[in-house]
């Protein structure tokens, strides 16, 4: 078991990152922070297996990472998600009023976000851990359990997502 106060700060420093990570590895907009609370309190507990010479990132990935496929599995791989994508009048309210260039930001986001959730499973997952979580072709490979070098393969993923970006971007269609 962790120090509660170490493993506190540890939290408040990484939560916004597994948060992420799971909400692009789940498929349904209530899971992800569920995945992510589960994820910490998991960490909490196998805190005594962290190897400190290894970044504290890599290791808190690969069990968000673990947990999330864990709970594909249990529901039967990927279903669609439960909202149309739009930004809930709620997402856009601030305490000051929205400016452009942070409307715009939120539509790129979500552009972005729909490209790699119309990526196939395959391609998605390697492309979140290795761009989204910042996670080595080393560590990627063993968590899928593949070869590295078809790691790099299925990371070529990203140059579909940039054609279906730059096709959207330009009024085009796929």
């Amino acid at each position: 078991m962790a120090d509660s106060a170490a493993f506190e700060i540890l939290y408040q420093e990484y939560y916004p990152r597994v948060f992420a990570l799971c909400r692009f590895l789940l498929p349904s907009n209530d899971c992800p922070e569920d995945a992510a609370q589960e994820t910490f309190t998991r960490a909490y507990k196998a805190f005594g297996q962290y190897t400190p010479s290894r970044p504290f990132w890599q290791w808190i990935a690969a069990i968000a990472h673990r947990h999330c496929v864990d709970q594909l599995r249990m529901r039967g791989r990927w279903h669609a998600f439960d909202d149309d994508g739009q930004p809930t009048i709620d997402q856009l309210e601030a305490p000051d009023p929205v400016s452009v260039d942070a409307l715009i930001t939120l539509e790129d986001h979500q552009r972005l976000r729909g490209a790699i959730e119309r990526l196939p499973e395959k391609y998605r997952v390697p492309l979140v851990l290795a761009y989204l979580a910042n996670l080595t072709y080393d560590d990627i490979a063993q968590l899928l359990d593949i070869k590295q070098s078809h790691v790099g393969v299925l990371l070529r993923a990203k140059q579909r997502l940039r054609h279906e970006l730059t096709a959207n971007a330009s009024g085009g269609l796929k």
